[in-house]
């Protein structure tokens, strides 16, 4: 168990369904090395957890689901080889959270930007508050890049168009706006998540979960394709001068000058 004000990520089980709890404090719960490594441990626990039927990720009302990945801890990458080493940690991260038999579902307050987008796109149904806001606004805040697999999933997920206009207007959108492509499986007003979130999981723990587990596991393994390399992508944001740009801009609380070097 962590101290309070610690970031972490927990979990509890109880019954069927396992809570996992999404905390930093103060930094809208954004993702440090060890959190991200606490939530794989997590979700690969839960590979071997057959009494587990249900599982839910959540931040907080404070700090919301989660803000992405905590921007210090680029400071010390020196090169874009750092950056392709960091999206294909997350990216195990992420795989270990689709291969989670038991469905999953992401329950969003506030904001899922950036990391905590990818995160919610690997779950299996997302409720959220209609003024709970989605997106990836890295064109306007660092410079970085996000991996391919994370874009072939929000495109599945979102649909290609929503996607695009989401990424390339480095635009926050609602949940309400969500909706309608299916991303958002269920809304519910502001501070009433709860009254949403819970009669849907004691729904799908209802319902008979060898049948879930297999339908889940067929569209996991649908989802399973060939991408096309990324590397060079990722190792030319990662490795610009704009990128170095924004992690200090961000530091120092102020716009980034891009120049496109």
């Amino acid at each position: 168990m962590s101290e309070p004000g610690d970031a972490s990520i927990t979990l509890d089980i109880r019954g069927h369904v396992a809570r996992i709890g999404i905390s930093n404090p103060g930094k809208r719960n954004a993702f440090t090395w060890a959190m991200y490594d606490q939530l794989e441990q997590i979700a690969v626990r839960l590979h071997d957890e057959p009494g587990v039927r249900v599982v839910v990720l959540r931040g907080n009302r404070e700090d919301g689901f989660a803000a992405g990945t905590d921007i210090g801890q680029f400071a010390d990458f020196a090169d874009g080889a750092a950056g392709v080493r960091y999206e294909r940690r997350v990216a195990q991260v992420l795989d270990a959270l689709t291969r989670i038999p038991a469905p999953t579902i992401a329950a969003v307050e506030r904001t899922a930007v950036g990391a905590g987008l990818a995160v919610a796109a690997c779950c299996d149904l997302v409720v959220a508050e209609s003024d709970a806001r989605f997106g990836a606004p890295i064109a306007r805040t660092l410079g970085n890049c996000l991996p391919i697999a994370v874009v072939h999933r929000l495109r599945a997920r979102m649909g290609a168009a929503a996607t695009a206009s989401t990424l390339l207007t480095a635009e926050l959108v609602t949940a309400q706006r969500l909706a309608g492509s299916g991303f958002v499986h269920a809304l519910a007003e502001s501070g009433e998540l709860d009254a949403v979130l819970e009669p849907l999981v004691e729904r799908i723990g209802s319902l008979a979960p060898l049948t879930l587990r297999a339908l889940k596991e067929m569209n996991r393994r649908l989802d399973e394709v060939e991408l096309p390399d990324d590397t060079a992508l990722l190792e030319l944001c990662y490795g610009s001068a704009d990128f170095r740009e924004g992690v200090r801009a961000f530091g120092e609380r102020r716009r980034p000058e891009w120049k496109g070097e």
